[in-house]
């Protein structure tokens, strides 16, 4: 048997490499809210068949990424109880494993990853350079989270973390938003490096506070937006 031969991926395999790069699609925004997302095209640009695309939506729908529209799919647009529902969650959740994960913290060099991604933001903020912040940012979130003993929690957490990076998308283009999310970052750092758990749920709490107050005015702009263009279109 010639063992250089690579097994060929199996359909499960693809479709979920299907679902990640959808999922990654929609977080970046590159499928923005209101899209319809239907197998036939999605399959073809894809260059996949349609059972791993229809695999990939059914789970992104489980998921809430998107909702049934028809006979395809659509990228929902958020409503003020959208964003009650996710922030409720975010608050019940993140300052938790945040407490949970700074006990792990055994040294300096457990930090290291967070201390380079905030350099990055930084660097990027000073630069202008959005994507890159938003990189950055992601980085942070994952680094800290890497951090948490509990493996249920964290599995828990990656069941929306798809959906904070959509938020995420929306809301640091503002450069106030970008501002409120690097305090943030410097402070959850802050209490990890003193290994102080209570500071860290509590830095962690007021991360997500500033972070709904921006998108909730990152909605109301593109609430505000739509309407100027459909009353320009009624003209």
């Amino acid at each position: 048997m010639n063992t250089s031969i690579k097994p060929l991926d199996r359909p499960a395999g693809l479709a979920d490499r299907v679902y990640h790069q959808l999922r990654d699609n929609i977080g970046s925004h590159q499928i923005r809210p209101g899209e319809r997302l239907q197998e036939v095209s999605l399959a073809a640009q894809l260059g996949v068949s349609r059972t791993p695309v229809r695999e990939a939506l059914a789970r992104l729908e489980s998921e809430g990424m998107i909702a049934v529209e028809g006979r395809g799919f659509v990228v929902p647009e958020l409503t003020d109880s959208d964003i009650d529902e996710i922030y409720q969650l975010r608050f019940l959740l993140e300052p938790a494993a945040a407490s949970s994960a700074v006990a792990q913290v055994g040294s300096a060099a457990d930090l290291a990853s967070m201390v380079a991604a905030i350099d990055d933001a930084v660097a990027a903020e000073k630069g202008g350079d959005f994507r890159a912040f938003l990189e950055a940012n992601t980085r942070f979130h994952n680094a800290w989270r890497a951090l948490i003993p509990n493996r249920r929690l964290s599995k828990l957490l990656d069941l929306y973390v798809g959906h904070v990076r959509f938020l995420r998308v929306l809301t640091l283009g503002d450069p106030a938003a970008r501002k409120a999310a690097l305090t943030g970052m410097k402070n959850i750092h802050g209490a990890f490096k003193k290994r102080d758990a209570q500071a860290a749920a509590t830095a962690m709490h007021l991360h997500l506070e500033a972070a709904k107050h921006f998108l909730i005015e990152a909605i109301a702009e593109i609430d505000k937006e739509k309407e100027a263009e459909r009353l320009a279109s009624a003209q």
